[in-house]
């Protein structure tokens, strides 16, 4: 059983590029990462194709629609065998209890998570969507909702992570994008950590992708991370 807290994005455009990188990846070590734009251009033969090299899957389609259209589109991705799914917390609490209704429905449900605050979003971009409390207030609320509404965990930025392990539970999941290596580029993440500071913040697991997938060696910067996680 695959217990590593790294899940490498592949924010790639076509299956070809995605195929790829993953076969330089063990999926031993780390589990995948497929958004919207691979999907949307790929479809489910994206989820095919990793799961034949092994991986298991986190789909970040990030659903937020009426509780009957979440719940059918989340059975349709429990249908594709793919470890983890999301939801927007945000959606409220009668998607979000349908939803996990939807998945208690099924035998071998994927972990249900729910998007609390984009990581790319700061107290500013709240304010201007009307939301006046800040990000880290957000997050907590949002996270409370998501679990009395039965979900697994949620998406959170690291920061945010000691905080809801606090409320929440160690066991109740933080999976956090942002996290950055030593030395790494931000992009366009507002809040970053790194991971062996994720990891001692309380990040269950960790969404990883460029420093990865932009490596000049991919295989070598799973290995750096992992032997940082092992000498924190």
């Amino acid at each position: 059983m695959n217990r590593s807290p790294i899940i490498v994005a592949l924010d790639y455009p076509c299956l070809a590029d995605a195929v790829a990188l993953a076969r330089q990846l063990d999926p031993a070590l780390v589990r995948v990462k497929v958004g919207k734009e691979l999907f949307t251009r790929e479809g489910p033969a994206v989820v095919e194709a990793l799961q034949n090299l092994g991986f298991e899957l986190f789909l970040d389609l990030k659903f937020h629609d009426i509780p009957n259209t979440v719940a059918a589109a989340l059975k349709s991705a429990a249908a594709l065998g793919v470890w983890m799914v999301n939801v927007h917390a945000s959606g409220g609490r009668r998607m979000m209890e349908v939803a996990s209704e939807a998945m208690a429905s099924i035998s071998s449900p994927p972990l249900l998570t729910a998007v609390t605050v984009l990581t790319s979003m700061n107290d500013q971009d709240l304010a201007e969507i009307g939301i006046s409390a800040p990000a880290a207030e957000q997050v907590r609320r949002l996270a409370l909702l998501a679990k009395d509404c039965g979900m697994d965990g949620v998406v959170c930025s690291a920061q945010e992570a000691p905080m809801l392990r606090d409320t929440c539970g160690d066991s109740f999941l933080k999976v956090t994008p942002g996290i950055r290596p030593v030395g790494a580029d931000a992009g366009d993440q507002s809040r970053v950590v790194t991971p062996p500071d994720a990891v001692a913040m309380g990040v269950s697991h960790m969404v990883i992708g460029r420093p990865i997938t932009r490596a000049a060696s991919p295989t070598r910067a799973v290995a750096e991370i992992i032997q940082s996680l092992q000498s924190r």
